[in-house]
């Protein structure tokens, strides 16, 4: 597989990442190792976490179950020489740390217990799952109002932040910085204060994309190309829609949507699962039939033609799930295809 660097950073990792939102709730640690080991056999050697993993739902009492299970991948196989590990601190607003959100003395205590529940010595890339002073992702962006910022408290808490993961880097325990869910604004300023301070500057944004959720193109695209910043890019699937797995009203059991439902969830996929979204979902199934293209395959191979770096972040409940992902990864896009995927994202922008 190919490799490539993340941002203008020194960390090397493989062109697709593995992610593992689900280890420790809807995969055992039996079949999360064995996804482990597929993805290594297929040349991914990227994986990535959080500390507020597994998801669906997030709970206090299972945070960080998901990199206690990477951690416990390493210990058996004592092949930590051979992955590349990311993973995020949890921003305000949510279960972990009582919704406090992170500080510098939080990104300190973070890395600590991350690194202890890896049962490694250096996290590759640290990431904030989201910005303190709010956020447009998860469609949020319908409503989203920046007029409460006060600038100069975003810039000192950036810098006491940056000063945290200087402190960090120089003691060995990381070695590159990563945003998520940010926007334009907050990577630049990232960038420009990570400089000043000569503290690590940001490698990667981790931002959800993919043909249904387009929102990266315009000013954060600008940014990635300019800056050097590659997007790892989230739910690739748009939370498993594009497999068609959701069409004509279906639930299937095990699913993210059906285990929402059942834990007192909406089971809409946080959103994303709405009419004009399983419209585009047929439109681009039939779009992969006219051009005889599995349409997973086809979704996932689109995502490495786009005009900035991108690392698709593969996520799977089973390993069957996992392995017919990877055996797409070769999966070329003609030109004739790509501008055919233009035109249906004009028909149907943003249908979440």
């Amino acid at each position: 597989m190919k490799r490539d660097m993340l941002g203008q950073s020194d960390i090397e990792v493989s062109a697709f990442c593995l992610g593992t939102m689900t280890f420790g709730n809807q995969t055992d640690q039996t079949e999360a190792h064995a996804q482990i080991d597929r993805a290594l056999d297929a040349g991914i050697t990227f994986l990535d976490c959080a500390e507020m993993y597994p998801v669906n739902p997030v709970r206090d009492e299972t945070a960080g179950r998901s990199e206690e299970i990477i951690g416990n991948w390493i210990a058996r196989s004592s092949r930590r020489d051979q992955v590349q590990l990311a993973t995020k601190i949890t921003g305000n607003g949510s279960v972990v740390r009582g919704g406090a959100g992170y500080d510098g003395a939080a990104i300190t205590a973070g890395i600590e217990a991350s690194l202890r529940r890896l049962q490694v010595e250096t996290i590759d890339l640290y990431q904030l799952h989201w910005p303190m002073r709010g956020s447009y992702s998860f469609r949020q962006n319908w409503g989203y109002d920046p007029s409460g910022q006060d600038r100069a408290q975003t810039l000192d808490h950036m810098a006491e932040v940056l000063d945290a993961l200087a402190a960090a880097r120089q003691a060995g325990k990381i070695r590159g910085f990563g945003l998520s869910n940010d926007t334009a604004w907050g990577t630049t300023r990232w960038i420009d204060l990570a400089e000043a301070r000569g503290a690590p500057r940001v490698a990667a944004i981790q931002n959800e994309y993919s043909l249904l959720a387009r929102l990266f193109d315009t000013d954060l695209a600008e940014v990635s190309v300019n800056e050097g910043v590659t997007l790892l890019a989230y739910s690739p699937l748009a939370a498993g829609l594009l497999t068609g797995k959701y069409q004509d009203a279906a639930m299937p059991t095990g699913s993210r949507a059906a285990v929402d439902l059942a834990s007192g969830g909406t089971g809409k996929l946080g959103g994303r699962k709405t009419p004009r979204a399983m419209q585009a979902v047929a439109a681009y199934h039939q779009l992969a039939r006219d051009h005889d293209i599995d349409p997973i395959h086809m979704a996932l191979a689109w995502l490495r033609t786009r005009p900035f770096h991108t690392i698709p972040i593969l996520g799977a409940t089973t390993l069957d799930q996992l392995s017919h992902q990877l055996d797409g990864l070769e999966t070329q896009i003609s030109p004739a295809l790509r501008r055919a995927i233009d035109d249906l994202n004009r028909q149907w922008p943003l249908p979440y």
